[in-house]
């Protein structure tokens, strides 16, 4: 048989991990200096540009 578990508890478990991990996705986001933020800007821009960049068009007008 198994183990008896208080079902309010694990919720609020489960609701107090989900909170737990926005807010270290936040910290993460927000806590940084504006030259981070900047130069994680400026990667993705570069990341971008370069999957621009190697895209294979097809012409479909045949």
């Amino acid at each position: 048989m198994g183990d008896v578990i208080n079902l309010r508890r694990a919720r609020k478990a489960k609701v107090r991990a989900a909170e737990a991990a926005t807010a270290a996705a936040n910290r993460a986001a927000h806590g940084r200096t504006k030259a981070e933020k900047s130069a994680a800007k400026a990667e993705r821009s570069r990341a971008n540009a370069a999957l621009d960049g190697a895209r294979i068009t097809t012409d479909k007008t045949e």
